[in-house]
């Protein structure tokens, strides 16, 4: 069977510099979540990828059209309501208002920042799928060291975690992506591909277009203004040697019925 590499973005609301007390407003996360969007167009329109875009609703509210146009070759996914608040309810809002934008069903799930909620809620508001694992250790974050690198069921959920390295779990997000030699990060991802048998990977757009204004760190800003399009890009190209791009919900899918 051949491997499949499933690629995804988290598409929201650029409030990453309220982490670092750097005031942004509303309005300005939303336009550089955009711009970043656009800049992947030309990216997203290969027709031999088919992408999983997780998206807030409160990104999609502001943009109907875009995402609704996206829906039609990629999957669209809920990444809940808003990214830097959350309830219970946000589940199945967010859900149903993607859902009504994009006249299909929504089925899938990753919490922003990989938060972890009770997984009876999320079966609860309506999702066959939840993407929010990473199990791998991040300081101050999570340490999941322990949970599975494949596909498994969790109380009738089917969770597909990002992936790492087969060896020591390294993780292969996008923060590796920004900061490791290419021809490091290349090897690590081929060698997940074939021990694991699919490669999940995340990145945001607004990695995409310059965020250096906004007081983050130099690590998650590195290749912003132009580099790190063309870097991604001539990823897609080498991995197509070694896989197949699919959705995330189709990857679940074939899991379920292999």
């Amino acid at each position: 069977m051949i491997p499949k590499i499933l690629l995804s973005f988290d598409v929201e609301e650029f409030d990453m510099p309220l982490e670092y007390q750097f005031n942004i407003s509303a309005e300005e996360q939303m336009k550089l979540g955009k711009l970043g969007l656009d800049k992947l167009m030309p990216l997203l329109a290969d027709p031999a990828i088919q992408a999983t875009l997780f998206t807030t609703a409160n990104f999609a509210n502001h943009y109907p059209d875009s995402i609704k146009a996206l829906s039609e070759k990629h999957e669209i996914a809920s990444h809940s309501f808003y990214h830097s608040s959350y309830s219970k309810e946000h589940l199945q809002l967010s859900r149903e208002r993607l859902s009504a934008i994009i006249n299909k069903e929504v089925v899938g799930l990753r919490m922003p920042r990989m938060k972890q909620v009770p997984v009876g809620d999320i079966i609860e508001a309506g999702y066959a799928y939840d993407a929010s694992i990473h199990p791998t250790w991040l300081p101050g974050r999570y340490n999941n060291m322990h949970l599975p690198k494949k596909l498994y069921k969790q109380e009738g959920l089917t969770r597909i975690p990002a992936s790492v390295s087969s060896f020591c779990r390294i993780p292969l997000f996008w923060l590796s992506f920004k900061n490791f030699p290419y021809s490091l990060y290349l090897a690590l991802a081929i060698h997940s591909l074939k021990t694991e048998g699919f490669l999940s990977l995340y990145f945001h757009p607004w990695e995409f277009v310059d965020i250096s204004a906004y007081g983050l760190p130099k690590y998650t800003t590195k290749g912003c203004q132009s580099s790190l399009f063309e870097k991604l890009n001539r990823l897609i190209a080498d991995l197509k040697k070694h896989g197949e791009f699919i959705s995330y919900n189709k990857y679940a899918e074939m899991q379920a019925n292999h």
